[in-house]
């Protein structure tokens, strides 16, 4: 669901938004390739493959700059795709990690760094013999465009556990997801993860060949639990905002990315006087959640009846006190919610006043289709995604607001997870999770 994270009443936008696990035990199928030792040996080469092509994807970068022309840096202090403005394209896949022991987990991040690095740099795949398995698919032929690629990393409260020595070491507000009163999900499959990827690009051939080039080289040590595929709107007029399966627009303010205090304040945990451990320091909460909308239902309702449960005109994004998207509701003036209801869902999740200003979320959600259930329903949602530096004090905060809004009778979320998104990698000598480890 949309939601109107809070901000300051006068100055600064927000975001508005719609609203340990035996993991080991709930694995996808596999085919007969992954058995045997097949399985091991593609394991051990891949770090030295992606190391490899790293270097190579350093030199070839400029001839490489992706279907879309863009490339985003790598390497930094925090992980790209969480102020990165939104790609058309992402995938959000949960996994549950398989590795025997810290040994191979620390391979698994530094795979994965290698991987990843390599990917969103872009280049000519490196060489293959005609008797081994290709390096690579080829889905993007043979030089792999960067394409505006961002793949952000985290980790779920059950990395936690006994297996790896960590528990120690989890992020202080790191827990498993919990169902909230209206939640469709108590014995959903799609929940929480070890470990979280979120996968975006500006077209949806270089996210699946991106996810198809990390599932193939980290097999050894994780797997595939469930993934949400997400898409934005078609094209808008220019400083609009995408609008969701319902038809309103979703996520017309943000705080401001550009704003360092502010995404010190909001966004990014860790730091001199946090109470996260000290490898956590750049890092950030992360939430995920699927949210079907019943748009069967929704197509029935009258347009007056949509704009007074949101809070907005659907046509033009204004809140139903003003003219245009970018004005700010005047909640002091309307104390009774005569023009804006006290229930309407942008007053409920962005009461607009100084208390509530620390908890401003910035979101980042998709679209997604799922194609049509089984009793011949449209499966159409939003994949909700937002960043935060306490999930406590900011998301819980919304969403217990929200719990119970008159939107709940059109939505139906599914699944979902928090995770924690990892520091940055620094540099060609770091990986993720270096901290950690």
């Amino acid at each position: 669901m949309t939601t109107d994270s809070p901000d300051a009443p006068a100055s600064s936008a927000s975001s508005e938004a719609l609203g340990s696990c035996p993991f080991p035990h709930a694995r996808l199928g596999r085919r007969a390739f992954l058995r045997g030792t097949a399985l091991g040996a593609a394991g051990t080469a891949a770090l030295a493959v992606g190391t490899g092509a790293l270097a190579y994807a350093a030199d070839a970068a400029d001839a490489s700059s992706g279907a879309s022309g863009r490339r985003i840096p790598f390497y930094g202090p925090h992980q790209s795709g969480v102020l990165t403005p939104q790609q058309a394209e992402a995938s959000f896949v949960s996994f549950a990690v398989t590795a025997a022991d810290a040994g191979g987990l620390r391979e698994l991040f530094q795979t994965l760094t290698a991987r990843i690095a390599f990917l969103t740099a872009g280049g000519p795949a490196p060489a293959t013999d005609l008797a081994s398995p290709p390096t690579d698919s080829d889905t993007l032929g043979p030089v792999i465009p960067s394409d505006g690629l961002t793949v952000t990393v985290g980790v779920g409260a059950s990395l936690f556990d006994s297996r790896y020595g960590l528990a120690a070491q989890k992020p202080k507000h790191l827990v498993k997801m919990p169902v909230f009163p209206n939640d469709d999900m108590q014995d959903s499959t799609e929940r929480d993860g070890d470990i979280s990827i979120q996968i975006c690009a500006d077209s949806r051939d270089t996210v699946m060949h991106a996810l198809r080039d990390i599932t193939r080289h980290t097999r050894t040590w994780m797997e595939p639990i469930w993934k949400i595929d997400g898409f934005h709107a078609a094209p808008r007029p220019a400083g609009t905002t995408q609008r969701n399966q319902l038809g309103f627009m979703d996520g017309i303010a943000n705080p401001d990315v550009t704003d360092p205090a502010a995404m010190n304040a909001l966004t990014w945990a860790g730091g001199a006087n946090s109470v996260e451990p000290t490898w956590a320091a750049g890092g950030s909460y992360q939430v995920i959640r699927i949210i079907r909308m019943l748009i069967e239902f929704w197509d029935r309702v009258s347009l007056r009846e949509q704009e007074t449960m949101i809070g907005r005109r659907r046509d033009s994004g204004a809140p139903l006190d003003g003219t245009s998207e970018s004005d700010l509701p005047d909640y002091p003036a309307d104390p009774m919610g005569l023009i804006i209801p006290l229930t309407a869902h942008i007053r409920l999740a962005n009461p607009r006043s100084t208390a509530t200003y620390d908890q401003q979320i910035l979101r980042r959600g998709y679209n997604y289709d799922r194609g049509i259930d089984l009793d011949g329903n449209l499966d159409v949602g939003l994949a909700f995604c937002c960043y935060q530096q306490d999930v406590s004090r900011q998301f819980l905060a919304v969403q217990n607001r929200l719990n119970g809004e008159p939107l709940v009778d059109y939505i139906s979320p599914t699944g979902g997870g928090y995770f924690y998104v990892l520091p940055g990698v620094r540099g060609p000598g770091d990986h993720f999770a270096s901290g950690l480890l």
